[in-house]
């Protein structure tokens, strides 16, 4: 057990159980929507996640602890502070070291998560290979884990402020398997279509089980991106959203953001140029992957 590490009690008898526990990450709740929406989805998200068999183990960084469970009165804590930074792997070791406090995002989680031995993470959408990265170099650190952890992540897909294509590429580089559950298209977050096809496709939370048993028993390292499209009652058209991207971008490159604060600036722009209607779609795409998530890890249990 990692000294630095924090499993809540009943998490850490499930995980000795071999019960089914899944992994959500803490970023999504301090810096991708709104107070009090935020701490409404992670509690509905949580909820969801128990409904469906599996325990719920929200992670985050608190007073220099790596924390996997979080009471209510810490989630609340997430949701609220203000100096709840934005933790990628990076950030672990200064965090810890000063005592501080980080929202973990997909990479931190996945690391965090591996270390307290759960198989199974739920988020929103991977970060990715920011479109124009050919010249700002900006790749998410989420890409560089998921060739790291043994973790699958459930997820809507790449967000779609990203260039997806190069973002499947750098993963087939990186020998990460992508799995769509049942599409043979590959989807942008609010979209269901991202315009490229996907890698693999898969039907039933037990037929993703069995490759990811087949990965690890295999020795391959690192983990795999399971990709849940958005339901259709709560999906933004892709040529329709990324009109709004568009300007988001415009905007984000005239006031100067970049790196760790740009994705939060433009999820919040996207957000205010659709009237709020990404940020409806975002809490839907989550809840639907918290169910899937909750699917496989009872699969995997099983």
């Amino acid at each position: 057990m990692n000294q630095y590490l924090d499993i809540a009690p009943e998490i850490a008898e499930a995980l000795r159980a071999g019960q089914p526990v899944v992994a959500l990450e803490s970023t999504i709740v301090a810096h991708g929507m709104p107070y009090p929406q935020n701490l409404e989805t992670a509690q509905s998200v949580e909820d969801i996640v128990r409904d469906g068999g599996a325990l719920p183990a929200t992670i985050a960084i608190l007073d220099g602890r790596l924390k996997v469970g979080l009471s209510p009165q810490e989630l609340q804590r997430v949701a609220q502070s203000p100096d709840m930074v934005k933790a990628s792997i990076r950030d672990i070791p200064v965090l810890v070291a000063a005592h501080g406090n980080g929202a973990t995002t997909v990479a931190s989680t996945m690391r965090i998560a591996a270390m307290a031995g759960i198989q199974v993470f739920v988020t929103g959408g991977i970060g990715g290979v920011h479109r124009g990265a050919s010249k700002s170099f900006d790749i998410s650190a989420d890409l560089e884990e998921m060739a790291e952890s043994n973790v699958a992540v459930v997820c809507a897909g790449a967000k779609s402020i990203l260039d997806i294509g190069l973002t499947l590429e750098y993963l087939e580089t990186a020998g990460v398997p992508v799995i769509t559950m049942g599409s043979d298209i590959f989807p942008a977050f609010y979209s269901r279509d991202s315009g490229h096809k996907s890698p693999f496709t898969a039907d039933s939370a037990a037929e993703i089980a069995a490759v990811m048993r087949a990965k690890w028993e295999l020795g391959l390292k690192g983990g795999l991106v399971i990709a849940n499209p958005i339901p259709l009652a709560d999906e933004i058209p892709a040529a329709e959203i990324d009109r709004q991207i568009q300007g988001a971008l415009v905007e984000a490159d005239t006031t100067g953001y970049r790196g760790k604060a740009l994705t939060p600036f433009l999820l919040k722009r996207v957000a205010a140029l659709t009237e709020g209607r990404s940020l409806v779609a975002n809490i839907a795409l989550v809840r639907n992957n918290a169910r899937l998530g909750a699917a496989i890890a009872v699969a995997m249990a099983g």
